[in-house]
């Protein structure tokens, strides 16, 4: 199975931000070990092209730069779409 890239993308000091991190770190600790995650973060006070695009939307989690959930990450429906088979 090929590496999932997360991307997480928020801002500093944002509380929804940090609950989706905790969110993403726990799911990966769980996930079978054949299951491969890289995780990014990314800030939308550094990009304005993201600030432009989800500045109300944040935390936004993308994998594989599609994205997946907007303000709240769901555990079960996250761990499910990292274990999805991708052509």
């Amino acid at each position: 199975m090929p590496t999932k890239l997360i991307t997480l993308i928020g801002k500093p000091g944002c509380h929804l931000c940090d609950v989706a991190w905790e969110t993403i770190t726990q799911v990966i600790a769980e996930l079978p070990s054949d299951v491969s995650v890289e995780v990014t973060e990314q800030s939308i006070l550094d990009d304005e092209e993201l600030h432009a695009k989800y500045w109300d939307e944040i935390p936004v989690v993308l994998i594989n730069d599609r994205v997946h959930t907007i303000w709240r990450v769901e555990p079960h429906r996250l761990s499910a779409a990292l274990q999805e088979e991708t052509e």
